[in-house]
């Protein structure tokens, strides 16, 4: 009985399973971690010196931005996604494979990929376009704000001089036959008093006419309603 017994616990110590350890796992997590780390950084690395060279690439383009144009702001943000900004809403990271570059712009209804290549003069070139359809639009800017000042009534016309002296020096050495007549400026001007004057009474006349119905209105009604209410309940009418 004794020999069957010793044979039952031998049997039973090769069944049991050793207790995991949670020093051993940890130690794992954390040299697989590292490894991974390291793979990241290398990966960042590969991605920031691809976006650098592409940014030397388009160094001579945005030399030849005229001055005073202050829209472009190229430079590499490095970060978890390092990307190249070209300017405030367009930029270029490196695509899902960190081997090709993607040209990406904000849009009003979104992102919008402009361009997406393994080769740097592919990009150099569709940067260069992009660049040059935005001074394209900061140009038709600029002429849209100049001819919203030009509307009548904007501006005076000393102001508009001297705001805009540039544009006003071609008209000031005009030819003698392209200038006005003075008798006929001074046609314009009294023309021009006269309506003013003209509209100002309309506009005065209009606002007295508006006050006297006003008034009228509320004598009517004190006299047909209120001033009876109020001889039955106050005692007597003011009016």
């Amino acid at each position: 009985m004794v020999s069957g017994a010793f044979m039952n616990d031998r049997r039973a110590d090769h069944l049991r399973v050793a207790a995991p350890s949670l020093t051993a796992a940890v130690r794992r997590a954390r040299v697989e971690e590292a490894e991974r780390s390291d793979v990241i950084d290398d990966l960042r690395g590969a991605e920031l010196a691809r976006l650098e060279a592409l940014h030397e690439a388009i160094q001579p383009v945005l030399a030849q931005v005229p001055e005073g144009v202050d829209i472009f702001d190229a430079g590499v943000v490095p970060g978890d996604r390092p990307r190249l900004f070209i300017d405030m809403i367009a930029f270029v990271d490196m695509a899902r494979d960190r081997r090709g570059y993607r040209f990406v712009q904000d849009a009003r209804h979104g992102r919008v990929t402009i361009a997406e290549s393994e080769r740097i003069d592919t990009m150099v070139d569709a940067i260069t376009a992009y660049i040059a359809r935005r001074l394209v639009e900061r140009d038709k800017a600029q002429a849209s704000a100049q001819i919203t000042m030009l509307a009548p009534g904007v501006v005076s016309g000393a102001a508009f001089l001297e705001a805009h002296a540039p544009v006003a020096a071609p008209l000031a050495a005009a030819s003698p036959a392209q200038r006005p007549h003075p008798r006929a400026a001074r046609r314009g001007r009294w023309r021009h008093w006269f309506a003013s004057s003209f509209r100002f009474v309309l506009e005065f006349l209009g606002s007295v006419t508006l006050v006297a119905l006003v008034w009228a209105g509320a004598y009517l009604v004190w006299v047909n309603y209120l001033r009876a209410l109020w001889a039955a309940y106050l005692g007597a009418a003011p009016l």
